[in-house]
């Protein structure tokens, strides 16, 4: 099990992997406007001019085309690290190696695109998987990415592992702001067209504006679809894969969250007041501390209470709560 700091958020643990690593006057967030002050409250040395409000989510390549566009206002030649906040990583000074190495890679050429892939320990199928080509002379052990593969069925995984060859996808990436932004006007001639009005706008008081009008119009898809897929079969673009030998949980699933809860001897999970009878593998979660969840001879379910909704499920479902969310009208989103 990962620790976890308790009473720190996700975010903290993200913050905290940077000290030593990242020069706070370098650090961005990009998120979700509406969080702001929650974000600057949770890291208050955080410079909130560094915070990059998006309007609505558009998914990650939006998030990261966004973040490209602004820094290149900043530096034509930025280079820059893509760290998402729901991952549980250790040691920090292994992982802290590895992203110094994504970014040498693609200083030394801004076509490169460098992943960071996690040893995969099962057959996952909530995960993407990079297969490894050949090693880069004086970069080992960073290799050439044959190919990306989002979320295979259980059987492939298994095939995957048995040959040694590929990596799970871990979410994180290094990029030069240029050669991304060059990438989006091949894969993604939308959202290219959006960020350039965007960026053309950025230091002018229409910033706020443009942003508003244009960003929620930008196509709604995966860095990972959008950009890494086709630009590993892309002979302009020079796509790697650095092996992240780490300890690593990437908290995007309640599965996944349950694993930083010590389990009781049945395997239970709970998180706020829960009592299990007769049950195993089930995953308690409620925020309200007067809120008691009780089951009786259940067997891996999922279990979350919050003040606006409660979720059932199997835990072997927790990877379509997206698209439950997506169903729910207003007021209960």
């Amino acid at each position: 099990m990962v620790p976890l700091v308790q009473g720190q958020s996700l975010l903290w643990h993200a913050a905290t992997r940077l000290e030593g690593l990242v020069p706070p006057k370098q650090q961005w967030i990009c998120t979700g406007e509406q969080h702001r002050d929650l974000i600057l409250a949770d890291l208050p040395n955080f410079d909130g001019a560094h915070l990059i409000g998006e309007p609505c989510p558009r998914d990650t390549v939006n998030a990261v085309a966004l973040t490209a566009a602004v820094l290149q206002l900043q530096d034509p030649d930025a280079v820059f690290a893509v760290l998402t906040a729901d991952h549980l990583i250790t040691p920090q000074d292994r992982f802290a190696q590895c992203i110094q190495q994504g970014l040498a890679l693609v200083s030394e050429s801004p076509n490169r695109m460098v992943t960071f892939g996690i040893e995969p320990t099962y057959p996952a199928t909530g995960f993407g998987y990079v297969e490894l080509d050949t090693p880069i002379a004086g970069h080992e052990p960073a290799c050439r990415t044959a190919r990306f593969v989002e979320k295979p069925s259980e059987s492939v995984a298994a095939e995957y592992l048995a040959t040694g060859r590929y990596k799970w996808n871990s979410g994180m990436f290094v990029f030069s702001a240029s050669g991304f932004l060059q990438a989006l006007e091949w894969f993604l001639p939308e959202s290219a067209a959006g960020m350039a009005t965007i960026a053309a706008a950025w230091n002018s008081d229409k910033r706020m504006e443009v942003l508003g009008e244009v960003y929620p119009t930008l196509p709604k898809v995966s860095v990972d679809y959008a950009i890494m897929e086709p630009a590993s079969t892309d002979d302009r673009i020079d796509v790697c894969t650095v092996p992240m030998d780490v300890q690593w949980l990437d908290v995007g699933s309640w599965t996944a969250a349950g694993e930083t809860i010590e389990p009781d001897p049945q395997q239970n999970r709970s998180f706020g007041p829960a009592t299990h009878l007769d049950s195993k593998r089930v995953i308690s979660v409620s925020d309200d501390p007067a809120h008691l969840i009780a089951t009786l001879g259940c067997e891996d379910l999922v279990i979350v209470h919050t003040a606006k909704a409660t979720l059932v499920c199997h835990a072997d479902q927790v990877q379509r709560v997206k698209a439950l969310h997506e169903m729910i009208d207003e007021p209960w989103r």
